[in-house]
């Protein structure tokens, strides 16, 4: 005769604080910067190189950019599809994001020379 067991659920314990949680180390890439419109640049995240967040926007709002997580359109609101679950986890996520983008536009100016430098000295006659 087979036995079947229903497993109890465990019980709920307390969030641990976050300094029990293992650093993570949070790796950002921005793909594309934008000089029109409320989107600054859109950037890709990974997380200990064990997960990866797509379709990060750095936007431009009343105080300055901040960051939007993925979302979708659910009713008349936008819903995040993932995010930043505690204020410290968050507050540290948006202000490697926030520097990453600032990199980026600093090495603007010098991308932009390096793409035209080889085009100006570059002719060939044949």
């Amino acid at each position: 005769m087979k036995q079947s067991k229903t497993p109890t659920p465990a019980p709920l314990q307390d969030k641990a604080p976050a300094s029990q949680y293992p650093p993570i180390h949070v790796d950002v890439r921005i793909h594309s910067i934008k000089t029109q419109g409320n989107v600054l640049a859109n950037a890709t995240a990974n997380l200990n190189g064990c997960f990866a967040i797509r379709g990060i926007r750095v936007m431009d709002g009343k105080n300055g950019p901040y960051v939007a997580m993925p979302d979708y359109k659910s009713g008349d609101s936008y819903k995040d599809i993932c995010f930043p679950c505690t204020k410290e986890f968050k507050q540290e996520f948006d202000q490697t994001v926030l520097d990453a983008y600032q990199q980026a536009l600093t090495q603007l100016p010098q991308r932009q020379q390096e793409q035209a430098a080889p085009s100006m000295g570059m002719s060939m006659t044949m």
